[in-house]
């Protein structure tokens, strides 16, 4: 599951789920304290957020079916691996199986495996592949769905989960880089949460 917690960058436009281009960096909260109304301020925020989320190194590890997703372009695994009943592939083809605790580099040629233990796709309940932010935003939100996270839990997960933090190194892969770090992704979440945690309209 390569570029598994890689994410279809996307804007929302007129309904439309288009693909986003990485800036240089991100935003950071105090960008936005020019916006006085708290709601709008928190929406911004997470439309912030969005562009790491939306990421095709976040959504390749979100499916909504049981099939991982790696590149840029979100093409399917290869070789074919499944979802299997805890979410780290099918019995005998496991993500540990190529994903291990560390990174890998292939053997002859340009390239590496990524690696984190437990390597694994998120549960079906929180995938993101085809919802728009707002369907995103209130999926991350909800216990029911999020693995019955709070919203302190969602900040401590973004600033601090090394496989959260694994979107942004992704070795001798020739692939787009993320926009700022975890740090300051984490940091847009805690001022999301403090503003209200508003999701996009």
């Amino acid at each position: 599951m390569r570029g598994i917690l890689p994410l279809v960058a996307s804007l929302l436009f007129g309904g439309t789920v288009l693909a986003q281009v990485p800036e240089a960096g991100l935003r950071k909260p105090a960008d936005f304290d020019g916006i006085t109304d708290q709601r709008a301020r928190s929406m911004a925020l997470f439309e912030e957020m969005s562009k790491i989320i939306t990421s095709p190194r976040c959504m390749n590890c979100h499916p909504r079916d049981d099939h991982p997703r790696q590149g840029d372009d979100m093409h399917l695994h290869r070789p074919t691996v499944v979802r299997g009943a805890e979410d780290s592939g099918a019995p005998g083809l496991h993500c540990a199986v190529c994903h291990g605790k560390q990174q890998t580099a292939f053997v002859g040629s340009k390239g590496s495996i990524p690696g984190h233990q437990p390597w694994r796709l998120a549960p079906l309940s929180m995938g993101w592949i085809g919802l728009t932010h707002r369907e995103i935003c209130e999926e991350l939100k909800d216990p029911k769905r999020n693995g019955n996270r709070s919203l302190a839990d969602i900040v401590t997960h973004h600033l601090t989960d090394e496989l959260v933090g694994s979107a942004w190194h992704h070795g001798e892969v020739d692939r787009a880089s993320l926009p700022g770090d975890q740090e300051a992704f984490g940091a847009l979440t805690r001022a999301w949460v403090e503003s209200g945690a508003a999701c996009p309209d």
